[in-house]
């Protein structure tokens, strides 16, 4: 099957399925001599793993992470790098019911007519359980951005029609320990409980619903980015599409630019007190003519209500025949909490690879 690859000169490929032994991640192109913190990357994992919480799918995945290739004495060698992370709480029983029949809204009707051939456990491919294959390789890239003092930082800006103010990022480690202080990961207290308290009442009843996550990435050089085609944003918004579950991606003023007039919407060029090229206003989102201008890149990402709802449903089963289907299985109400780190792994794989790529653009 291809579109297991993604990046050029940082380039992953994910392998396994949700209901299979393992899943994993192999990245090729990963410079030598970038320190390995194990302990960093398994953080990344816990933040994206299930059964964090009441709002949360209650599988229980450690996700523990294992290198086998790629890295001596703590420090990548510059050649392919494997990483596996075992299943350890499939009940592929869950699903016995939806051998014959299509969820709604779920993958299973396209990857049957498609292939021939489907694993109904849990989605098998298309389940959201392969992410965390991203996240591994995506914690190595931002292991890799660090180095070049590059950050990327991400939080639930919103959940179905509550928002959270815009969050004013000076340190960004500071930005993540108040993220982490709520089981939601938004950056604003007030409006993390709110959130909370909505997605308990939207599971009690059986339902799911979406939501947002804001991303910022600082420290970016001028440059990153290949016109015409692999523009940045570009590249941005296929990683964040890619991403089960999302519907939509904006970058800077993203769709209320639309109803802004030119005058307003221009970003104005300055120097700031050390000689630096700023912008005053910053609704590029960090990024004009596909390439990087040195302020901070921000986007959001939208993602729909989780596709399995504990209601019985009308559908078709494999023979066209009308059926009825009931939600079962362990899924979450809400993914916004856990899409966090996955989102902040696609957009340091974009970097990373960027980064590589821009050392060619001149002599």
């Amino acid at each position: 099957m291809a579109g297991n690859s993604f990046g050029q000169l940082f380039r992953i490929t994910t392998f396994g399925e949700s209901h299979g032994e393992a899943i994993g991640v192999i990245i090729d192109g990963c410079p030598a001599g970038v320190n390995v913190d194990l302990d960093y990357i398994q953080g990344e994992l816990d933040k994206r793993k299930p059964g964090q919480s009441k709002i949360t799918t209650q599988r229980k995945e450690s996700d523990t992470f294992k290198i086998l290739s790629g890295t001596f004495e703590g420090k990548t060698t510059g050649t392919p790098i494997a990483m596996l992370i075992p299943n350890e709480d499939q009940r592929s029983k869950d699903y016995s019911h939806n051998v014959d029949v299509f969820r709604p809204s779920h993958a299973d009707y396209t990857y049957a007519t498609k292939y021939g051939i489907r694993d109904h456990r849990g989605g098998g491919r298309s389940s959201a359980r392969e992410t965390a294959a991203r996240v591994a390789a995506g914690a190595l890239a931002k292991l890799l951005l660090k180095t070049q003092g590059i950050d990327i930082v991400a939080h639930v800006s919103s959940v179905g029609k509550i928002d959270a103010p815009n969050v004013f990022i000076d340190s960004a480690d500071e930005f993540i320990a108040q993220r982490e202080q709520n089981i939601v990961r938004c950056a604003d207290p007030a409006t993390a409980e709110e959130m909370i308290a909505f997605i308990d009442g939207v599971r009690k009843d059986g339902d799911t619903v979406g939501g947002k996550v804001s991303c910022y990435i600082k420290n970016v050089p001028v440059g990153l980015g290949e016109p015409v085609f692999d523009k940045l944003h570009a590249d941005l918004g296929k990683a964040m599409l890619s991403i089960n579950a999302v519907h939509g991606f904006e970058f800077g003023s993203g769709f209320s630019g639309s109803e802004m007039r030119g005058s307003e919407h221009n970003d104005i060029f300055q120097k700031d007190a050390n000689g630096k090229v700023t912008t005053r206003t910053n609704f590029s989102g960090g990024i004009q003519g596909g390439i990087s201008n040195g302020m901070p890149i921000e986007f959001k990402v939208a993602f729909k209500p989780v596709a399995t709802i504990m209601h019985n449903q009308q559908t078709i089963d494999g023979e066209g025949n009308a059926a009825e289907i009931s939600g079962k299985g362990r899924h979450d109400p809400c993914v916004v909490p856990r899409a966090v780190p996955i989102v902040e792994a696609m957009a340091a794989l974009v970097i990373a690879d960027h980064l590589l790529r821009n050392r060619s653009a001149k002599l």
